[in-house]
């Protein structure tokens, strides 16, 4: 049966191949109708948010582990550049670097070893010597507390009293648990020194090698920028050095001046212990190199050790107040208060680490930095000198005050 016009158009749209359903239009309110499909860009999206928050994690997971490591290398740096003037002096001369900075290590490796072994073979000796003189000591003390509060102490009685005692017995036990703490901690502290020993000396003796390697991924303009960088942290470096030193030199000579008067024996090494340890181990430097001292001033006469102290505390009050600001500001060029900030944030990022080269890394940016700020005249202001400035026919403070003395007999009058 032929098809008839009423059918046919509708037969030829249900045939038609490129026929499809309509798509699905958004909402009024936005929400997305039941057919829709996801962006395409999303998952991609998702999983570059997902790897990076996954690469961030992984970095600050291997910083915090490798915390340790970063601060070795930071003081290996620290030593390369201090040593880098002496070391360079003897390559010009024909040496080479390695051999140069073998024999620096070596000098200093043996002065520090002779510094420690004649140090402990004195306090040895003097530790001896207070273990044997105890017995003494404490039957002085206890002639004086029989006499001043009027008791009957004996020392076979305090002797047995210490040794029956429950702290006592705590205390050994503690100690011998804390052994194995100990021996760690020494360990740890022994493979620290080992890992800065090596990579300061491959600082040292490869310095033109690791400039010319880091020049080398710089255009011209940055390199000559790097080198000059280079060269300010060395003598930002010595100058610190020079002044720690200086101020080793005087400390030791006054408190070997004061030992040497008391009669305590060793006054030269208590001397240049007092120097050296004041002022290379910051925050804790003092205490340390004061204890020594006072302990073995007790040997020769208690008094002798309350002296001592109250001579460690003046002098360290004169240090930081009237020696170190200026000493620091001229060697290093940058000002006092800039200086003991910079100690202050190096302590609070770093510890004792951040206090020891806080300082010279400060001194060396101040003076990198300072290249590059433009400077202009300052104008012949009064201002500037710290004068008020008034402006004109104003009266001073006297003529006010001489004014307004005059007014008030004038104004008791009228009120009268």
């Amino acid at each position: 049966m032929a098809p008839t016009d009423d059918t046919e158009p509708a037969v030829r749209h249900a045939a038609t191949p490129t026929a499809t359903t309509p798509h699905a239009r958004p909402s009024a309110d936005g929400a997305a109708a039941p057919g829709a499909r996801m962006p395409r860009w999303l998952p991609r999206a998702m999983v570059l948010a997902l790897a990076l928050i996954a690469a961030f994690q992984l970095g600050s997971w291997a910083f915090h582990q490798l915390t340790g490591l970063l601060i070795n290398i930071l003081i290996a740096c620290f030593l390369a550049l201090a040593i880098e003037p002496a070391v360079s002096w003897m390559a010009a001369r024909g040496m080479r670097r390695g051999l140069a900075t073998f024999l620096v290590f070596l000098g200093l490796t043996v002065a520090v070893a002779g510094f420690i072994t004649l140090l402990g073979s004195m306090l040895a000796g003097q530790i001896i010597k207070m273990v044997e003189g105890f017995p003494e000591y404490l039957d002085s003390f206890i002639r004086w507390i029989n006499e001043t509060f009027h008791t009957d102490l004996r020392r076979v009685d305090v002797q047995e009293g210490l040794l029956h005692s429950d702290w006592l017995r705590k205390y050994a036990q503690n100690s011998a648990a804390g052994v194995l703490d100990v021996s760690a901690q020494v360990l740890g502290g022994l493979f620290q020194l080992l890992t800065v020993s090596l990579f300061s000396f491959y600082f040292a003796a490869d310095g033109p090698r690791l400039r010319r390697a880091l020049c080398s991924v710089l255009p011209p303009a940055r390199q000559a920028e790097v080198l000059r960088a280079w060269e300010i942290a060395v003598d930002k470096t010595g100058g610190y050095l020079y002044s720690r030193g200086l101020m080793a030199l005087i400390s030791g000579i006054a408190h070997y001046i004061l030992l040497q008067a008391l009669g305590v024996p060793y006054a030269p090494v208590l001397g240049v212990w007092v120097g050296l340890v004041s002022q290379f181990i910051p925050t804790i430097g003092t205490y340390l190199a004061g204890a020594l001292p006072m302990l073995i001033a007790f040997t020769v006469n208690p008094w002798y050790a309350v002296w001592v102290l109250v001579f460690v505390v003046v002098y360290q009050q004169f240090e930081n107040y009237m020696l170190q600001p200026k000493l620091t500001a001229k060697s290093v060029d940058i000002h006092p208060a800039v200086a003991f900030g910079s100690v202050i944030a190096g302590t609070a990022l770093l510890g004792a680490v951040g206090a020891l080269i806080a300082i010279p890394a400060v001194a060396t940016l101040q003076a990198f930095l300072g290249a590059y700020v433009k400077r202009y005249d300052v104008t012949d202001d009064p201002r500037v000198h710290g004068h008020r400035s008034r402006g004109p026919g104003s009266p001073g403070l006297i003529t006010r005050i001489r004014r307004l003395a005059e007014r008030q007999p004038g104004a008791e009058e009228t009120s009268s």
